[in-house]
């Protein structure tokens, strides 16, 4: 790790009126120091801002330094955040990291990570070795021939499907942003993974208030039990009355490039039986314009698969 500079501003404006890397958890910053994939020169502890809160009296409100497992404990917040959280990282990093950080940490590529090979997210320009490299936990949604890495967050994933925002604090005021459009797919500027602009920081996040919220869950299949990245994930929520799907929020992780939301999967969901028949039917278009890689095929089928387990599982126990 290189030398950097180190400060601690205590308020907002004294950490948007200076200049350097933003620091809360450091879990995925001081990783990317040691590895000379990040080379701040200075960095701003912002542990002291008062980013703080977890309000559930009108859908829910996180502040952008709550530490995860702090907000996964807590009893207001809708299961398939509480679930994605729980099974992100190990114990410990849910202790240390931060919300607005875990929506902003970077790919876990290994050609990213890696500082003796090309990536045109550390080095615009210098090629994708992924794309005909070793790309098993790649993405097969939102690629292009620049980059193909994968976006880790599972948090993301619960949020993108709850149609969440966030609230983005800079010396210009604060605006609002759908989570959703938050992200960037890579394009040809796989650089800018997300519009979070020079000196702006993450204040909150902000969930609507969904009632029927609480029929939620999340699915994470992966290698091992605990502390591995996805291989696909699923984030469902559904509104049955009667039997029938009123309405649905889907998204998958694990898959793409961007938290990826399942739009015309919930289209399909919407008015008909919640059975398994109506799941594997509205799944069976979940990976519609994949573009799989030499190592990662089998992700499609296995999409199709987790999503269908989430459906099942949000409506285990329900009278249909």
């Amino acid at each position: 790790m290189r030398s950097f500079e180190l400060t601690a501003p205590t308020t907002i404006d004294e950490a948007l009126g200076d200049t350097g890397t933003f620091l809360a958890g450091g879990t995925t910053l001081v990783d990317l120091m040691k590895l000379d994939v990040l080379t701040p020169q200075r960095v701003q502890n912002i542990n002291g801002l008062p980013l703080r809160g977890i309000d559930t009296s009108d859908g829910l409100r996180i502040g952008a330094l709550e530490r995860m497992s702090d907000v996964a404990a807590n009893p207001g917040v809708y299961p398939v955040i509480s679930r994605a959280l729980l099974q992100s990282a190990s114990q410990q990093l849910r202790n240390m990291a931060s919300i607005g950080g875990n929506l902003v940490q970077r790919t876990r590529c290994g050609y990213f990570r890696d500082v003796d090979t090309p990536c045109n997210r550390r080095d615009p320009g210098s090629g994708c070795p992924a794309i005909g490299g070793t790309n098993r936990m790649h993405a097969i949604l939102g690629t292009s021939d620049a980059c193909a890495a994968t976006h880790a967050s599972d948090l993301a994933v619960a949020l993108v499907a709850l149609d969440a925002e966030v609230r983005l604090i800079s010396t210009d005021g604060e605006r609002m942003v759908k989570l959703a459009d938050f992200y960037m797919q890579p394009g040809q500027t796989p650089e800018a993974e997300h519009d979070l602009r020079e000196g702006e920081l993450i204040g909150e996040v902000v969930v609507p208030k969904l009632d029927w919220a609480t029929n939620s869950t999340y699915v994470k299949v992966r290698d091992r039990q605990s502390y591995e990245f996805a291989l696909t994930s699923a984030a469902v929520a559904l509104d049955v009355r009667d039997g029938v799907i009123a309405d649905a929020r889907v998204a998958a992780g694990g898959v793409a490039t961007v938290p990826w939301k399942l739009g015309v999967v919930e289209d399909v969901l919407r008015g008909k039986p919640a059975n398994q028949e109506t799941f594997e039917a509205a799944a069976a278009l979940a990976a519609e314009g994949a573009k799989p890689l030499s190592g990662n095929a089998f992700k499609v089928p296995l999409l199709k698969r987790t999503i269908v387990r989430a459906l099942l599982e949000t409506t285990e126990g329900m009278q249909l």
